[in-house]
Formats: C-alpha cells, structure tokens, sequence
C-alpha cells in the first residue's frame, strides 16, 4: 500500500525541504534555482512513465509541456482565467491530445515509434509558430496587470513557485503509485516482452495509450505555471528539442524504472547544467558533455545512480523504487 512505502514519506520530506529552503531568508536566487530542478524532476519522472515503465523512447515529451505552457498561458494572461484553473485545463487538454494521439502512433514500436515523436514536435512547433491567437513564432506575453490577481509581480514569483513544486511531488508520488499497481504490473509486461503481454490478456494498444495521456498531464501544468511564471512564451523555447534530450540524459543517469532515480537525475543533471551555462570555459560545451556523460552510462552503469546503489547496497531494495 502506497501510504505505507518509505518512497512517499522520501518525497513529501524532500518536497517539504524544497519549500522551507528559499523561505529561509526570502532567499530568492535559491528559489530561481529550485524551481529549476523542480521542472526537471517534473519532466524526468513523467517522461520515466513511457521509457522506464513501458521500454517506449519518446523524444518528443517536451511538446506537453510546452502546449501546456502556451494554453495556460493564454487563458491565464489573454482570457483572464485563475491560474490554477486555467493550469489544469491545460492539463486535461493535453492529456486528451496525448490520448488521440497515442491510439495512433503507438501501434509503431522501437525506433519507428522514437521517430513518429519527434516528427509530432515538429509538426506541433510549427503549427503553434503559424497560430494567430498565440501570436505566430513571436508568443505571448503577460502583462503586469495580469499578475495583480495573485497579489503582484513579486507574490506572483512565490505562488507559482509552490504550485510547481506541489505538481513536482504529485509526479513523484504518481509514478510511485502507477509502479505500484496492478496497471503497472501491465506496463512492465509490455517493456519486457510485449507479444507475451498480449498472450497474457494486457490490451497493449489502450496500456500504452493511457500511459502516454498520463505523462502528459503534470507536465503540462508544470509547463502552464512555468511560463506564466517567466511572462512570456514563444514557439523556440517552449519546443526545445534539445530539452528532450536532456530529460532522457536525466533519466538514464539517475536509474530508468525507478521513482527516486528519475527525480534523482532530474535534479543532478539540472544543477551540472546550470553550473556549465554559467561557466566562461564551458558553457558552449555543455551539450558535448551531457552526449558524453548519457555514453558513460549506458556503457558503465545501464541502470543509473540508483541501479550502482542497488549492487552496492543490496537492502537499499526494500526502501527505494
């Protein structure tokens, strides 16, 4: 039972830590930098959904969190909606896209299906660039004005901040359920043998179908207050291919498969690339590395930070997932 698992009480206690850290002090470039990390377990844990639950490599997982920026944004910021409303419409609208869509493409397998999503990014990226009520390939902005609902600019930096790391823990604690279940048992099936899945009586085709709708929803509204949050919107940073990338480099070194790997390589990987952005010497290298660093892992540590830890500490089992 999930409310029994050491892995919940792991992710309210990190969660707890992330919102008492930047209060300590108003201390609002730790914030800035939190809320960063936060994104990136967001995404990982998400996107771990398909490719470490199910064995399906999406490259395309970005395109959720950035038309879930683009539909918050603009009930948000054009339309006047409340921000958490207009986030979890996003959300749902969202997820319902990711369900069509995976009814279809999800009848491919291995690397046609890894291609099928990158052409939906660019397809989707070049729709929303030729989009008139989302301003064509210049975005959306947010106005001051709009910000007077949540009591400012200032208090507005603080709201989203929470409500990001509360959808941070919510990804958390839904990969841990879905591993959990008798549903995952199902996923899990299809990552390692999907044509004994369907022998076994699992309707692969709606399993996958369901997952994918799933790992598009918290990104999202992740991607709904994220955008609101920085005030504006555009077709290049908010379908970011290489953001894609990154967020497979996440999994893979933190430990695909796993709850506290995905949020683990999400936030370590986040930290080193804020660091190499910032560095004079390296900042124009840090795509080299991050190739380089997805390459030793996969030849040296396949299952990530979690999986080293694993043979290391073989009781370590019983309390992570």
């Amino acid at each position: 039972m999930i409310l029994r698992h050491p892995v919940l009480y792991i992710i309210l206690a990190f969660a707890a830590i992330m919102v008492w850290l930047p209060l300590h002090g108003n201390n609002v470039s730790l914030r800035e930098d939190l809320i960063l990390v936060a994104i990136a377990v967001i995404l990982a844990s998400n996107l771990n959904l398909m490719i470490g639950y199910t064995g399906y490599v999406n490259f395309g997982h970005i395109v959720f969190y950035g038309l879930g920026g683009y539909i918050g944004l603009y009930l948000a910021a054009e339309k006047g909606w409340n921000l958490v409303l207009a986030a979890l419409l996003a959300g749902v609208g969202v997820s319902l896209f990711a369900l069509v869509l995976g009814l279809g493409i999800l009848r491919l397998r291995g690397a046609y299906f890894a291609l099928a999503t990158i052409g939906i990014l660019v397809a989707v990226q070049s729709f929303v660039a030729n989009f008139d009520p989302w301003g064509r390939s210049t975005g959306l902005y947010v106005s001051f004005d709009a910000y007077e609902k949540l009591g400012g600019a200032r208090h507005a930096l603080w709201v989203t901040y929470f409500l990001v790391i509360a959808v941070m823990a919510l990804s958390m604690i839904l990969s841990l359920g879905i591993k959990m279940s008798k549903f995952g048992l199902g996923l899990f099936a299809i990552r390692e043998d999907e044509g004994a899945a369907v022998v076994l009586g699992v309707n692969t085709t709606v399993y996958k179908a369901i997952i994918y709708s799933v790992s598009a929803f918290l990104p999202a509204v992740a991607g709904a207050l994220m955008f609101y949050k920085n005030g504006m919107i555009d077709p290049s940073i908010a379908f970011e291919f290489m953001l894609s990338l990154e967020g497979i480099v996440m999994l893979m070194l933190g430990g695909k498969g796993t709850v506290i790997g995905a949020a683990l390589g999400g936030g370590l990987y986040e930290k080193l690339r804020s660091y190499l952005l910032t560095s004079p010497k390296l900042s124009n290298f840090h795509l080299v590395i991050a190739g380089g660093l997805l390459l030793v892992v996969v030849l040296f540590a396949p299952g990530g930070l979690i999986g080293w830890l694993y043979k290391a500490v073989p009781r370590s089992r019983k309390v992570l997932e």
